[in-house]
């Protein structure tokens, strides 16, 4: 072998490796970037993404698009460094997305329950808003506790010592204002018949100076019509706000979206309140790409998207489904709405 060959195969062998490493070696980082984004007024593959049966329902048009974030994993080296130059994906260590101590289907578990968990939540707080029945079930009885052998699972509760309660919150607040000892009437219906029976409270297991009732309440629908979300392969709980404002807008007249193209995201708790969510950079961009100039942003996520938002898209801040409905009204009048800047 002549020098000139041996220089050229001392040459191509860094760069052969390199390519075999680069295509084979998988890197400990996932890529994030914008996915997919539905209208929550709108079908997929024909079906509504949110379907009410059993009641009138208001014509709806126009677009309240939840947005999504596409997770890829099992990167080699160069698909990471092409997604990071795209501008459009970012790099985040693999644990983030996948924790060490969960297989990538328990993370996918959890997120579709998570998803599930927000549905039911979206439907709550749009009859809250809507000042449609809600009722409270006792979901749990602890064993030992001091409502066993006085509340059963599926009693629902009216009130308790004497205060009107709605809400899980509500009974907890009036049962930790209570003294362990202390005798509170709970007043049920059970079987079609109201009830009241005494339970003389225990000691909250993590502040024993609390009053203790030992159910585990959950507040359910109590109309008589079925709200359906037919959204497969979905996870997590980012929907839940731009679920609950299409069942507001189902059941109420006229347009939220006001002709505007609406997007946003944020969880929704039954009480209306919207909380942060991951990927918002992401989120933005999925949402401007599908035609999107309103976003409804959640309050705590104002600061990062200010420095993420694309050109032509108007950021609205929000903090409840109340204030969510309330802004897309005042952009409907010519209003001003609350910003992220």
């Amino acid at each position: 072998m002549n020098r000139r060959i041996a220089t050229l195969v001392a040459a191509l062998v860094p760069v052969v490796v390199l390519g075999v490493t680069g295509s084979v070696v998988t890197v400990p980082f996932a890529a994030l970037g914008p996915g997919p984004t539905y209208n929550t007024l709108g079908d997929v593959d024909g079906v509504p993404v949110v379907q009410i049966d059993g009641t009138d329902v208001d014509p709806t048009a126009g677009h309240l698009n939840m947005t999504t974030v596409a997770v890829r994993d099992q990167l080699n080296l160069f698909e990471a460094i092409g997604f990071w130059a795209s501008g459009r994906q970012g790099l985040v260590p693999r644990e983030e997305v996948y924790p060490p101590d969960k297989s990538k289907e328990e993370v996918q578990e959890g997120n579709q329950a998570d998803f599930e968990e927000s549905e039911s939540s979206a439907e709550l707080a749009a009859l809250h808003h809507l000042d449609l029945p809600v009722s409270l079930a006792v979901a749990s009885v602890a064993e030992d506790g001091p409502a066993a052998g006085v509340l059963n699972v599926g009693d629902t509760l009216v009130s308790v010592g004497g205060s009107p309660v709605a809400t899980a919150s509500a009974v907890r607040e009036v049962v930790s204002a209570r003294a362990p000892g202390d005798s509170l009437d709970i007043e049920y219906v059970r079987d079609g018949t109201t009830q009241t029976s005494a339970v003389v409270l225990g000691a909250r297991p993590d502040d024993a100076s609390k009053g203790y009732l030992g159910v585990t309440p959950e507040e359910q629908p109590g109309v008589p019509f079925e709200v359906k979300f037919n959204l497969a392969d979905v996870g997590g709980p980012s929907a839940g706000l731009m679920f609950s404002l299409a069942v507001v807008d189902k059941l109420s007249p006229g347009e939220l979206s006001n002709g505007e193209f609406v997007a946003g995201t944020g969880t929704i708790d039954a009480d209306g309140t919207v909380g942060p969510i991951g990927g918002i950079p992401y989120k933005l961009i999925a949402a401007r790409e599908a035609g999107a100039t309103t976003f409804l942003v959640p309050d705590a996520n104002c600061g990062e998207a200010l420095q993420n938002v694309p050109d032509g898209l108007r950021l609205v801040r929000v903090e409840s489904l109340d204030s969510a409905v309330e802004a897309l009204q005042a952009i409907g009048s010519g209003a001003d709405a609350p910003s992220c800047s």
